[in-house]
C-alpha cells in the first residue's frame, strides 16, 4: 500500500474527493506520515528492524543508531559467537572489574535501566566488530507513492488515524465524537491485532480442543 491509497480512501470518508479540495495532497500526506509514528508508539512490533548493528570501540556503553526507538534483542556478533542478555546489576557484583576487560568480541548484553537506545557490552567490543540485532525503527516519511513498509492487513487502522487526524481539526467533528470515534476505532483494530497475535504465535494461545489436549 502507499500513502496515495490511503489519502483516496481518507477523502472518500471525509466527503473530499471532488476540486477544490478542504485538504491537499501534501497536508493528507503529512498525516498519513503522522498516522505511522502514532502507530508505532501503539505497536512496535511493527516497525522492527532486525540486522546489523554498529559499535563503538572501546566502549562498555553503546547507542543505538538515530532511527531507533528501543532495544529489543542483541543476537550475535556478526560472523561470530551468540551474545545472551544479562543482568548488569548481578554482573556488577559477582565482577566488579568487568568495565575494565579487554575489548573483544562480546559475550553479553545488558539493557540500560532509564534509556532504550542505550545498552551495555560485555567485553567492550573491539574495533570493527558488528552486531546483529533487532530494534524498533522509527517510520520514516513517506513520498506519496512509496510503498509503505507495514503489512498491507492494516491499511484500515492507518485510514482511522489519518481520518482522525484530519477531522481533530474541525471543532465541529470534535463536538460531534466525528473524530473520537475514528480514533476509537484505530486504537480497537491495533489492540485486536496485538490479542490475535498472542493467540496464533504460542501453542498457550490455541483453543483447546473437545477432547482435552
Amino acid at each position: 500500500m502507499t500513502p496515495n491509497e490511503v489519502i483516496r480512501e481518507v477523502r472518500r470518508l471525509i466527503s473530499d474527493n471532488r476540486a477544490p479540495y478542504r485538504y491537499s495532497d501534501s497536508i493528507l500526506l503529512g498525516m498519513v506520515n503522522q498516522a505511522l509514528k502514532r502507530m508505532a508508539v501503539v505497536r512496535p512490533d511493527l516497525f522492527s528492524y532486525a540486522g546489523e548493528i554498529t559499535t563503538t570501540a572501546s566502549s562498555t556503553i553503546q547507542t543505538l543508531p538515530t532511527d531507533a526507538i528501543r532495544l529489543v534483542e542483541i543476537f550475535m556478533v556478526k560472523d561470530g559467537n551468540a551474545v545472551t542478555e544479562a543482568d548488569r546489576r548481578t554482573l556488577d557484583r559477582m565482577y566488579p572489574s568487568w568495565p575494565s576487560v579487554a575489548a573483544g568480541d562480546p559475550v553479553n548484553f545488558m539493557r540500560h535501566p532509564r534509556n532504550p537506545n542505550k545498552y551495555f557490552l560485555y567485553p567492550k567490543p573491539a574495533a570493527d566488530v558488528i552486531l546483529i540485532g533487532e530494534y524498533i525503527q522509527t517510520p520514516q516519511d513517506y513520498e506519496i507513492d512509496a510503498e509503505i513498509g507495514i503489512p498491507e492487513g492494516y491499511f484500515t487502522p492507518l485510514v482511522d488515524c489519518t481520518v482522525f487526524l484530519s477531522q481533530s481539526v474541525d471543532d465541529e467533528h470534535v463536538n460531534s465524537g466525528r473524530a473520537k470515534l475514528f480514533y476509537d476505532t484505530f486504537m480497537s483494530a491495533l489492540s485486536t491485532a496485538l490479542n490475535a497475535r498472542n493467540m496464533v504465535d504460542s501453542d498457550r494461545g490455541l483453543v483447546k480442543r473437545d477432547d482435552g489436549l
